[in-house]
């Protein structure tokens, strides 16, 4: 098969035509486009129930993860009539409401994933019928970021110190996440919260861990106060601004994957002083979720 046929094929009942299967989109490990579709299709089931509702932001990589990429908000011109999409609206009044797509089932996900859209980038709330967008978030973010220096080992140090916070003001357990790259996400479900109650939240605890481990943590971006410190990125809480979705692969040499964590995981990583106790490829996490399910239910049920 030529890397330009085309393949008609059926999923759950939603004709697609799918293109240039053999292309290496991870050229390291000869990872196909062919194998991203066979992933994403495989991990829809724990994955669909993080994308719903939520207007997605696709990272394409027409030529591979060593070749320019870029960001595509706007629902496409081709976009099946199938794929739902929204209406959102400028969040400062800048420019005109975007129509984004909304990914909800299996055969939306492959028609993404044979965009080469590898990564699948989500805001922190949902659309929600009669209700204006965007709605309350529907869970706090904290993206530990590690800098020069420091990697997901000192991450997972940090996301104890959020933790034992979180559960101590009596706001409940964070779900962590990796975020297939080089850091660590945890996710705290809110009821009830607005963005500037859940952005403040943020805030005052990561200056709260700043303050007691200076040697360690930063809550500023500004990039001299990042040798050797992790950021805790509390911007991420605004309705504006996106992470990537639990189960993302990302542009990495390998196809790593943002995956759902135990805190058993998380302190052992920080025991051991190996960041790659913490990294999944596709493969792996098809298999833990084979043993597992979903870490991240919880949120998902959101």
């Amino acid at each position: 098969m030529s890397p330009e046929s085309r393949v008609e094929t059926e999923v759950d009942g939603r004709r697609l035509s799918l293109s240039n299967l053999e292309k290496v989109l991870y050229p390291k490990v000869g990872f196909t486009k062919r194998d991203v579709i066979d992933y994403y299709a495989r991990i829809a089931d724990v994955m669909l129930p993080h994308l719903r509702e939520r207007p997605v932001t696709l990272r394409r990589f027409p030529n591979g993860v060593d070749e320019p990429s870029f960001f595509e908000k706007h629902a496409p011109s081709h976009m099946p009539s199938w794929v739902r999409s929204t209406m959102v609206p400028s969040m400062r009044g800048r420019h005109e409401p975007i129509k984004f797509a909304i990914v909800c089932d299996r055969p939306s996900l492959v028609w993404a994933a044979n965009l080469a859209a590898l990564e699948l980038h989500v805001p922190l709330w949902k659309v929600e019928k009669s209700k204006n967008l965007p709605t309350p978030p529907d869970y706090i973010v904290f993206d530990l970021d590690p800098g020069p220096g420091t990697s997901i080992v000192e991450c997972c140090r940090v996301a104890r110190w959020i933790d034992k916070r979180l559960t101590d003001g009596g706001l409940g357990a964070a779900l962590p996440k990796t975020s297939g790259s080089k850091g660590l996400q945890l996710y705290l479900p809110l009821k009830r919260v607005e963005w500037e109650d859940s952005r403040d939240q943020a805030h005052d605890l990561a200056l709260s861990v700043e303050k007691d481990h200076p040697e360690l943590v930063v809550s500023n971006m500004r990039k001299d106060l990042r040798q050797k410190h992790v950021l805790i990125d509390w911007s991420q809480n605004q309705p504006a601004k996106t992470t990537v979705a639990a189960y993302s692969l990302r542009a990495r040499p390998e196809p790593t994957v943002s995956t759902p964590i135990t805190w058993e995981e998380v302190d052992a990583c920080a025991k051991s002083g190996n960041p790659d106790d913490l990294q999944f490829v596709a493969s792996e996490v098809l298999e833990r979720v084979d043993k597992f399910g979903d870490l991240m239910a919880e949120l998902g049920s959101t």
